[in-house]
């Protein structure tokens, strides 16, 4: 695993439990695979020059805990044990602010084209890992805990693959 240092982190709420992991998809620039610019944006060295898209977003402070790229490689930017700004405003299961008791995983990949099977192993593997560190109960997406605000990971998504694979019944 490679590890790329985020400083879009903080320390957790004391006494709070790591008990959801959520699924979001990114591109950039956008509908672009490979490249440095996930990396750029993480770590608050995104060039808005490099493409027009990159203006808008330069300013962002967002990280998640991990990515995982098209080959199935995965990037860690945060410990699991931090909280890494990756949902914004959100709730789940009528708890708010879900980057306190989450772990934010990306998927290099845009709403309208599917996930490759490499993305899917690397990430069934790393959600086991986290089980076996963690209490986490529950795995929800970005368009779930932020409704009318994210679309991610998006309808390409194969939750019966992910589910199964993870011996969970439901997201």
């Amino acid at each position: 695993m490679k590890i790329v240092d985020s400083p879009n982190s903080d320390e957790r709420p004391s006494g709070v439990e790591v008990t959801l992991v959520i699924l979001h998809s990114i591109s950039l620039p956008p509908g672009q695979y490979g490249g440095d610019s996930i990396e750029r944006l993480f770590t608050n060295r995104l060039d808005p020059a490099a493409h027009p898209y990159f203006k808008e977003i330069v300013e962002l402070k967002v990280s998640s805990h991990f990515l995982i790229r098209r080959d199935g490689e995965v990037v860690q930017f945060v410990p699991v044990e931090r909280r890494a700004w990756h949902a914004g405003a959100s709730s789940w299961r009528g708890r708010s602010r879900c980057n306190d008791f989450s772990v934010g995983i990306e998927l290099e990949g845009t709403e309208e084209d599917a996930f490759t099977d490499l993305q899917y192993q690397a990430l069934t593997e790393l959600v086991r890992r986290l089980q076996s560190k963690f209490p986490i109960r529950d795995v929800a997406a970005h368009s779930e805990v932020a409704p009318g605000r994210k679309t991610d990971p998006g309808p390409h998504f194969d939750w019966a693959r992910v589910l199964a694979s993870l011996g969970l019944t439901s997201a």
